[in-house]
């Protein structure tokens, strides 16, 4: 089964009227059903398959000139097979019956010589979704290759027209996205939908005039299931060029231990380290600093995290998951105490658990703070910091899964006394994430939607910061 985001169309029978795709929902539903009779013709115990295509245009453009233009189109049948306790999948991009009866065959045959896991088998029928609600998923952007240029053009003009110190740019681009899928499996599951994911990016280049080796960059984006919520073109450059202005005359500092705040783009992946740790995988395979961690306080008590699947239009929304396990709302962290953990059938048996409908990852998470007031905006966060370090930019891959231990190159500003002194750069940032995130003492109001989690900047009491 493929791992790109799903979501449903309009219509629960046909996929929506859209030029872009070649194939009706009810063409999927025959190649799938077609899929599953052979699978149990070969005498499968039980079998599983998805049918999917996405088809889209992708634009890109560098100093007012074009620059590519890709137009992506694929599609692709999954099959899953299961011989008693047995498991095999293949996949093929031929629709053709013929071509759908050897991949079942392929499937059929691994399933055969793979050896048994008694894990292994599709989810509990109670746990099957049956009927499910739209989630207003599918908006599609009929916008040309011109059409796109042109927007990615003004972006890139807006930049470069913010200061003179905008010197150069690495281009922007404007993507549209669409897919649709159907799914079914022999435990009763019959499901699928269309989504639409659109974006629009820019990395402008700024130089300080009288220090010749003194550039850089920054980037901005925004992104949406529907293209008219996108943010406008020339406020994504504009901002995207005073990202970085901002960093010019960085300097580096004096290893010191001090307080931390992540803007909110990075506290997303703060986020994501804690549902990688809390994930069915890790836990099953004990490589998780926390093991057994149910039920325990991992944050300070006015810390929630929130996971709703059925956000109307949202980046991570899903009526089920890629099981057809239904998908609900739920509070994972309560004040600071895991409530529960993000798992798929598998590792939930693996685990000793009921699934959480978390097969392919996690849905819409927030994280918020009860101490959090409506005032908390940026200029508020950096006054709790008081003198220390705001990160708007991390580099490289230090964190360990298995310790918690957590470092990673950094740049942004050094603070002193709530303002902004001047800018740093090749600085390192370490921890435990363990510490930090009972360290986690302030969550700003300056929320961010980045891929599927929401959350304001975050304020960790203090961390090593590595410099010169």
């Amino acid at each position: 089964m493929h791992h790109t985001p799903k979501h449903r169309g309009p219509a629960a029978n046909t996929s929506p009227e859209y030029a872009g795709f070649s194939h009706r929902r009810d063409q999927f539903e025959a190649l799938v059903d077609h899929a599953l009779a052979h699978a149990k013709k070969l005498g499968a115990t039980d079998a599983g398959a998805e049918a999917s295509e996405a088809c889209g245009l992708s634009v890109s453009v560098r100093k007012g000139e074009l620059e590519t233009v890709e137009r992506n189109r694929d599609k692709s049948l999954g099959v899953t097979v299961y011989v008693g306790n047995r498991r095999g999948n293949a996949s093929t991009s031929d629709f053709s019956m013929a071509a759908i009866e050897r991949t079942v065959q392929a499937a059929h045959d691994i399933a055969r010589f793979t050896a048994e896991d008694p894990m292994a088998g599709l989810p509990d029928a109670q746990d099957i979704v049956h009927q499910h609600a739209d989630l207003d998923l599918f908006h599609p952007w009929d916008i040309t290759s011109e059409g796109a240029a042109e927007l990615a053009l003004r972006c890139e003009a807006a930049a470069l027209d913010t200061d003179a110190r905008i010197v150069n740019s690495e281009g922007a681009s404007v993507s549209a996205q669409h897919s649709h899928f159907f799914s079914a499996h022999t435990h009763g599951f019959r499901g699928g939908y269309a989504s639409s994911r659109h974006s629009l990016s820019v990395a402008p280049i700024a130089a300080s005039p009288d220090q010749e080796d003194d550039m850089q960059r920054d980037a901005w984006y925004t992104s949406m299931r529907r293209a008219s919520d996108m943010a406008a073109p020339e406020a994504v450059g504009r901002y995207a060029a005073e990202r970085a202005l901002s960093r010019l005359r960085s300097r580096k500092l004096a290893t010191i231990e001090c307080p931390v705040l992540f803007e909110s783009t990075l506290a997303a992946g703060l986020m994501g380290s804690l549902v990688h740790a809390i994930s069915g995988g890790s836990l099953y395979r004990k490589s998780s600093f926390l093991l057994d961690s149910l039920g325990q306080v991992v944050f300070p008590s006015h810390i929630q995290l929130h996971e709703d699947p059925m956000v109307l239009r949202g980046k991570g929304s899903s009526p089920f998951d890629e099981e057809g396990v239904k998908t609900r709302a739920r509070k994972v962290i309560d004040d600071g105490r895991v409530q529960g953990y993000f798992l798929s059938t598998y590792s939930a048996r693996k685990l000793g658990m009921p699934t959480t409908g978390n097969a392919g990852g996690s849905h819409n998470l927030s994280l918020t703070s009860s101490l959090t007031r409506a005032s908390d905006d940026l200029p508020a966060m950096l006054k709790k910091l008081g003198t220390g370090l705001f990160v708007i930019e991390l580099m490289g891959q230090g964190v360990n899964g298995v310790t918690g231990d957590y470092s990673r190159g950094a740049s942004g500003f050094w603070v002193e006394k709530g303002e902004i002194a001047f800018p740093v750069q090749e600085i390192t940032i370490a921890g435990n994430l363990k510490d930090m995130f009972l360290g986690m003492e302030a969550v700003g109001a300056d929320t961010y939607n980045m891929g599927a989690k929401t959350v304001g900047s975050v304020l960790i009491n203090r961390m090593m910061v590595a410099g010169s």
